[in-house]
């Protein structure tokens, strides 16, 4: 039950309140500024009544008081008709309403509700924008590779700056997981953060996305729409896929980044705006510069600071960190108990190029864990594709480099030579066997021992039905 402190000379008030809020909230009252102070300090309540006029003090002084304590508790002025010029005074001070005396009860209960309601949403978002803040904390992002660390220490230098900063990298390299690292480790943390995916917008489209439109600037203009340049007023905006504006936005965007002012469409005043610009690309700017299709001066004013980051293949000694952090991550979400992987499957996803960067390896984590009746994760719970699409890491240098015993070695050559076999053989097993020069029933030993059945076939349901029908003819 919430509490309630009533600071009110006045007994009547506080038997009669007692009353009417007493199935709701538990109320406390206190008659003086001195006695208040005390019980605040004692049971600190989640709202305060508190009259303008105490015997032996002030109730805008307490409520300078009580503001020096709590800044964000929920504080409602008690106040006769004759002190609303006060009762505003205090407002301006940090009280959050104010109830003419004698109030109406139903008034009364309805302020209280929403300034707890409030109050209990402020704090909400305070948590949630901590809780977020930790998660996009440097330390908190995963990889140890020299790279990274280098990526890493570049979020620290830069992230309590002004600085606009261009990211680069192949897609699913974790581009937007930096931009946010930036921002929730910056002053701007408490305020937006936007993002827009360049590319997802229709050129058409584009230029009221980003500064917004005034009623009737065109025929479907019902009203007035802000830009999400406003939108990310005193934060951060996250243009994704830079390259892909076009010249004239890109034109209208540099004057938005020189001057921080803009004018919405079809509007005529004048629209001022604080925004950081982090930008990123995974398309070789320099390149569109040569050809023309990116500005010049656009690219100077992006590429003040700049952080690359690197795809996966370059850094695979992050991978074994990455899996168990989607492991656990996939297995939360799914209210599961945490999944693991064998070391065959490891070593198959340690020789795969990662063509999709980290949000490939994401999906494939995420794939297994959701599928697979195991609780540890084997090479047959893994996507087809990625197992006849591998790095060329030979068995032989994974065996030599002490990441795969002989066993694994053995058992993941047959594998990749058996499936590879199937395939070329439209999956009949009498040709498959000829095929390898060894015999249909040696074919069905191997297929079994290393748990290679009709499921492997990486065609659709109703082909993979038709090649299990062959698979038993054959």
């Amino acid at each position: 039950m919430k509490t309630i402190l009533l600071v009110d000379d006045e007994a009547g008030i506080a038997e009669s309140l007692k009353m009417v809020l007493g199935q709701d909230y538990r109320l406390l009252w206190a008659a003086t500024g001195e006695e208040a102070l005390k019980r605040f300090y004692r049971n600190p309540p989640h709202l305060i009544l508190l009259d303008i006029l105490l015997p032996g003090s002030d109730g805008l002084t307490l409520l300078k008081q009580f503001r020096e304590i709590e800044p964000s508790l929920p504080i409602i002025m008690l106040t006769g008709t004759r002190m609303v010029k006060t009762a505003v005074e205090a407002m301006k001070m940090g009280a959050t309403d104010y109830v003419n005396k004698p109030f109406n009860i139903d008034e009364l209960r309805l302020t209280i509700d929403n300034a707890i309601a409030s109050y209990n949403l402020g704090r909400e978002v305070l948590y949630l924008r901590s809780e977020v803040s930790q998660k996009y904390r440097p330390d908190n992002l995963v990889g140890k590779s020299r790279i990274m660390r280098e990526v890493f220490l570049k979020i620290e230098q830069v992230a309590n700056a002004k600085t606009t900063v261009l990211i680069t990298g192949e897609s699913g390299t974790g581009k937007e997981m930096v931009a946010r690292a930036l921002h929730y480790n910056s002053v701007r943390r408490d305020r937006p953060f936007v993002a827009i995916n360049c590319a997802s917008i229709p050129e058409s489209l584009i230029e009221s996305e980003l500064f917004g439109y005034e009623k009737g600037a065109f025929t479907d203009a019902a009203g007035r729409k802000l830009g999400q340049f406003e939108a990310a007023n005193g934060g951060t905006l996250f243009l994704d896929e830079i390259a892909e504006l076009s010249p004239a936005t890109q034109a209208k965007l540099l004057r938005v980044l020189q001057s921080k002012e803009f004018t919405r469409i079809g509007g005529t005043r004048i629209v001022q705006v604080d925004v950081r610009l982090i930008a990123a690309t995974n398309k070789n700017l320099e390149e569109a510069l040569r050809r023309k299709t990116f500005r010049e001066d656009l690219y100077y004013r992006i590429n003040v600071f700049s952080i690359h980051l690197p795809p996966l293949r370059e850094r695979m000694e992050d991978v074994p960190l990455l899996l168990n952090d989607f492991l656990d991550k996939k297995s939360k979400e799914n209210n599961l108990k945490t999944k693991s992987l064998n070391k065959e499957a490891q070593a198959y996803l340690m020789r795969y190029d990662w063509p999709g960067n980290i949000r490939e390896l994401e999906n494939v984590i995420e794939q297994a864990v959701t599928l697979s009746t195991h609780q540890v994760i084997g090479v047959n719970d893994l996507p087809m594709q990625l197992r006849t699409r591998r790095k060329t890491n030979t068995f032989k240098e994974e065996a030599l480099g002490g990441r795969l015993s002989l066993v694994d070695a053995v058992k993941s050559f047959e594998r990749e030579i058996i499936e590879s076999a199937l395939k070329e053989a439209d999956y009949i097993q009498t040709k498959t066997a000829r095929l390898l020069g060894i015999t249909r029933r040696i074919l069905k030993y191997k297929m079994d021992m290393l748990g290679i059945t009709t499921n492997s076939n990486p065609e659709t349901s109703s082909s993979a039905k038709s090649s299990s029908d062959r698979l038993k003819m054959g």
